[in-house]
């Protein structure tokens, strides 16, 4: 097997199991049944917030330091931290062992920005969309499994609500054992560089004479000459920022992003409020149906997106997806029918994994090949600015402390705005660059 195909299957291996967590689909269910006295109001105000914020603040110190400790250390803190949440949920009761469980939440999806950029530190840049695909597989895989295993466990009352948490810690320890026999990394894009060959960092000076100024300037600001870690992050930053398309595709990714994640953190709450009894809960059916739509999506858009939409066109589309998304949440709250939630739940699943590959692949596209990993954290980064406001304004006590049905009204025309916005967006870009191109030609007309 080549080398760079094995590093790949080591990862994805720790990648699929991480995402087995049958739990998951019913952790509200769990924390609202008769193993722990707390409300509905205590889970949705004081305990899961506590996840958005902390995962907001870890996620700034765990970018700085992922490629300073070259990755694998934080792949394996996520197993650890995945060991900690599970076994706290088992074994603990109170409402303060609930908010310090969330802080490690925080860490364990702060940290698993590790796992999807180690894999472009070990691999040559011309397997990375091949390494990019099996990663991505191989975390929608075991999703799949999670939910449909969490499903068949309640439907044949083999285990409860609590019970799944222990098949969910035993993945997270497997993860974790798993990630300590990953290679080590030996380089890293920031902090850990491969040592410059001399020759490619000095040139002769009759030879340099012979370039013109701005390949002089574009030499000696490259990556390559300038080996300051510092400096090549600002470099990056300010080469990506400075590009209005890079902007204006991470603002639909960090927007998106953000209510996404709104979205999916409440919704198991909001099937407690339309049916707090219910005979049998779909939720782990209804998260694989979600996974395997979202990844068939995310595939379509990889295929008719490359090199088939100018990017006008791409925000056009996404766009109208933004408002059918926004449709669909409504549908989910806009119901005394849990089927229909489920239903409106799982368009708007695989109505996302198509915009955000979009999105994606828009901002990819504009970047310098290196900045790929910088460009998005700072993106998620800013999509975690973007829930926690949300929270504080909807959720918390400090804001307007909707219920449920109300909070999902929100997100609905939060996603319904944006495509309002981007929307006009297109339009009033379409009539400048019309207006450009008539004044260029009376210019010519006249000369």
């Amino acid at each position: 097997m080549k080398e760079w195909l094995k590093i790949s299957c080591l990862l994805c291996v720790f990648g699929f199991v991480r995402e087995i967590r049958p739990s998951e689909p019913y952790v509200t269910e769990y924390l609202l049944g008769p193993w722990r006295n707390i409300t509905e109001q205590q889970l949705t105000q004081d305990v899961y917030p506590v996840g958005t914020y902390s995962h907001l603040v870890q996620l700034v110190f765990v970018f700085l330091i992922t490629d300073f400790l070259r990755y694998k250390p934080l792949i394996i803190t996520i197993g650890a931290a995945g060991v900690i949440i599970w076994s706290m949920l088992i074994w603990t009761t109170s409402l303060l062992s609930l908010q310090i469980l969330e802080f490690f939440y925080g860490t364990y999806m702060a940290a698993e920005v590790a796992y999807y950029t180690y894999i472009y530190a070990k691999v040559d840049k011309k397997y990375y969309p091949r390494v990019t695909s099996h990663t991505r597989a191989a975390m929608f895989a075991g999703k799949l499994i999670s939910g449909i295993t969490s499903q068949l466990m309640i439907n044949l009352e083999l285990m409860n609500y609590r019970q799944l948490n222990y098949i969910t810690l035993a993945t997270q320890i497997l993860a974790m054992l798993w990630a300590f026999g990953l290679p080590k990394v030996d380089k890293s894009l920031y902090f850990h560089r491969a040592p410059l060959r001399e020759s490619s960092t000095a040139a002769p000076q009759s030879n340099q004479l012979q370039l013109e100024p701005d390949r002089v300037s574009q030499q000696m600001s490259s990556p390559q000459v300038q080996s300051s870690p510092m400096h090549l992050l600002w470099q990056h930053f300010h080469n990506a920022y400075t590009n209005p398309r890079v902007v204006q595709w991470s603002l639909w990714y960090a927007i998106g992003l953000a209510g996404y994640l709104q979205v999916t953190y409440y919704m198991q709450v909001l099937w407690k409020f339309i049916e707090p009894e219910p005979q049998i809960a779909w939720n782990g059916a209804v998260d694989a149906v979600l996974t395997a739509l979202a990844a068939l999506s995310a595939l379509a858009a990889g295929y008719l997106h490359s090199g088939r939409l100018r990017p006008r066109a791409s925000l056009l589309v996404l766009s109208v997806l933004s408002a059918l998304e926004g449709s669909s949440v409504l549908i989910c709250c806009w119901t005394n029918d849990i089927y229909w939630s489920y239903v409106g739940f799982v368009i708007f699943g695989g109505l996302y994994g198509f915009t955000i590959t979009v999105a994606s692949a828009e901002v990819a596209r504009n970047l310098q090949e290196e900045s790929f990993g910088l460009v998005f954290g700072i993106n998620t980064l800013l999509a975690l600015v973007f829930q926690s406001l949300l929270t504080v304004i909807v959720v918390s006590e400090t804001g307007f402390e909707l219920n449920p049905v109300d909070q999902y009204a929100v997100y609905a025309f939060y996603f319904i705005a944006v495509a309002i916005i981007y929307f006009i967006s297109v339009l009033v870009e379409h009539i400048w660059q019309r207006g450009l191109q008539e004044v260029h030609t009376k210019t010519e007309n006249l000369e």
